[in-house]
């Protein structure tokens, strides 16, 4: 029998007692154990075990009250969440690398194999995603990304060194911006689609469609409306057909989004979009399946320009163009989404929070404070360009 309080179990989940308590407890215990009398006071031998044991218990309450907690998907976070959205079957998303377009120059008939290394002028160095065969022409186009994972910015010009030698290779340059890749999914984002892949267990609903295609590997962001009227109408720039749904997607291959739309849309529903797909009913035990043409809208690119303006003070670095522009470009994914507006004011906290030097005068997005993308535009990161006033 011991007089140290128990941990208990309620309406509010594990509760601890305090660790005064616990101290008091374990002094019993060994006040008890000793025959009675002993001094508490803490400068006594007595008195130091019963605090250094008290708070080896409490650090273990307070390790178990954060493990109960992590079971509840609101409160969940690393390998706690990991394993939540596996009942799911969802994995957080990996961090991607900046992917840019660099052209390469050299003698004819030159290979620029898979591998081949290059280096910006911040020191990132980027490796050939493809092999290309360089033409009469003396340059070939070749797809580079960064070894190092994350929003790394990679403005036109920047990747103009050859890092490992290939003979006949003269010299490389990337004509365009590259595009910025995204940092490993984090808490806020994986409950969020963790939240919204629950509603593709529904059917019959919009919900449910979004839900699924959201769940299709690779599929970034998704919009899904309907028309439900005898006529066609038009949303901004988009023509939804009567009696149609209508399906925005950005990533995962043609095939895989037509199969979820097709498993969650009810029967007699038209589709409105450009992009048609033949997908196979192969679940119905059909000698010979039948087929159906699933069309939806794949999301036009809205390059989204942003100008930052930064007082012209002392304190500013040297580099502060390379920290603009990486600092927009991680704030940048939250704002990527289907049919939504971009405010300029979105990457003021980004940009303060650089240091004190980053005293910013203005911000703008397409010469504006807001740019909105129309139900069928999906918003990417065009050029960050930074000045001193």
């Amino acid at each position: 029998m011991t007089n140290v309080p128990l941990p208990a179990f309620g309406d509010e989940g594990f509760t601890s007692p305090e660790e005064t308590a616990i101290r008091d407890g374990v002094f019993a215990d060994i006040n008890a154990a000793f025959g009675g009398n002993l001094n508490p006071s803490p400068s006594t031998p007595q008195g130091q075990l019963s605090t250094s044991f008290a708070a080896v218990i409490g650090a273990f309450n307070d390790l178990f009250v954060d493990f109960t907690n992590q079971v509840d998907p609101a409160y969940a976070s690393g390998r706690m969440q990991d394993a939540i959205g596996r009942i799911y079957f969802l994995s957080r998303q990996g961090a991607t690398p900046t992917v840019v377009t660099a052209r390469c120059y050299g003698a004819t008939g030159v290979t620029i194999t898979v591998g081949a290394l290059a280096k910006a002028t911040d020191g990132t160095i980027y490796q050939a995603l493809t092999s290309a065969t360089i033409p009469v022409a003396g340059y070939v186009d070749v797809q580079f990304g960064a070894l190092t994972p994350g929003p790394i910015a990679c403005p036109a010009g920047s990747l103009n060194m050859i890092y490992r030698t290939i003979p006949g290779w003269d010299s490389v340059e990337n004509l365009t911006d590259g595009t910025p890749g995204q940092e490993q999914e984090n808490t806020a984002d994986f409950e969020e689609r963790r939240a919204l892949s629950v509603a593709g267990n529904a059917v019959g609903i919009l919900p449910a469609v979004r839900g699924a295609v959201l769940g299709v590997p690779g599929v970034v962001d998704a919009y899904v409306t309907e028309n439900n009227t005898g006529s066609d109408v038009v949303v901004g720039s988009q023509t939804v057909l009567a009696h149609s749904i209508y399906v925005a997607v950005e990533g995962g291959t043609d095939e895989a989004v037509a199969l979820a739309i097709w498993g969650k849309k009810p029967p007699g529903c038209a589709y409105s979009g450009s992009t048609t797909v033949t997908v196979e009913d192969d679940n119905s035990g059909y000698v010979t399946p039948p087929t159906y043409d699933v069309s939806f809208q794949r999301a036009a690119a809205l390059a989204i320009n942003v100008v930052v303006q930064i007082a012209n003070r002392p304190d500013v670095p040297s580099d502060v163009a390379a920290q603009v522009q990486a600092a927009v470009a991680a704030k940048f994914p939250d704002l990527a989404k289907i049919g939504q507006t971009v405010f300029a004011s979105s990457f003021v906290c980004p940009i303060g929070a650089l240091g004190d030097w980053a005293r910013i005068a203005a911000v703008t997005v397409n010469g504006v404070a807001s740019v909105a993308a129309g139900i069928n535009q999906f918003p990417t990161l065009g050029t960050v360009t930074v000045s001193l006033v």
